[in-house]
């Protein structure tokens, strides 16, 4: 594993390397599938973590949501405004250079600076591909930073990856059901949406050698 993986170096020089395998140009189909689950009306905000320059973003606008994506790479928030062809303003926000244009902005930073206020109207977060980028020494961290800055409210639709221990070096971490229970489970009522074979769907992962790939999508809704 490259010891820089817990570094915001570490994702910056992979975007400029170009090695992101993670990305799905065409978006994600559990995210589809399953996003009416959550029942959130038009309109109310989504945050997507870690976005890169994912398609999930326009299609989550598509269905009437506005988009909050975060993403340490400028290489990235640049991608993905040139590659859907739209122009974006710049501004601040605390620690992040923000780029918008309509239902869409990418924040520009880390995602550990979040806080409570600037992330008050936020309804909703769509998690693909952050929890499982963070080795385990930074996955309770980020899912403490999430319980401290969203609201009771917020619903939380993650989708993680599980394959055989130390088959491959991370990321992406496998992150099986008992690891998000110990990380959500006091705060979040976790519900399974779906467990599907997805090597077929990872064929990145595949080439890399995984040999079993565990996929499955959550609903996480705070305890009562």
């Amino acid at each position: 594993m490259d010891n820089d993986v817990s570094t915001p170096d570490f994702w910056i020089e992979r975007w400029q390397r170009g090695e992101i395998g993670f990305h799905q140009p065409e978006g994600n189909d559990l995210l589809v599938k399953h996003w009416p689950s959550l029942g959130l009306a038009p309109g109310s905000t989504v945050l997507v973590p870690l976005c890169g320059k994912s398609f999930d973003m326009v299609w989550l606008a598509a269905q009437g949501y506005r988009v909050i994506g975060v993403e340490l790479s400028p290489l990235a928030v640049d991608d993905f405004f040139r590659e859907q062809g739209i122009e974006a303003d710049t501004h601040t926000e605390g620690r992040f250079v923000v780029r918008s244009a309509g239902p869409i902005s990418i924040w520009c930073g880390d995602v550990f600076d979040l806080t409570a206020d600037l992330l008050s109207e936020v309804a909703a977060v769509y998690d693909r591909a952050a929890l499982v980028a963070f080795p385990r020494s930074l996955q309770g961290r980020y899912a403490a930073k999430l319980v401290e800055a969203l609201s009771e409210r917020v619903q939380i639709l993650l989708i993680s990856l599980a394959y055989p221990v130390g088959q491959i070096p991370g990321p992406p971490f496998s992150t099986p059901l008992m690891n998000v229970a110990e990380m959500f489970g006091d705060v979040y009522d976790i519900d399974v949406l779906e467990n599907r074979d997805g090597l077929a769907q990872s064929p990145n992962l595949k080439a890399r050698g995984v040999t079993s790939l565990e996929e499955t999508a959550y609903v996480l809704r705070r305890k009562a």
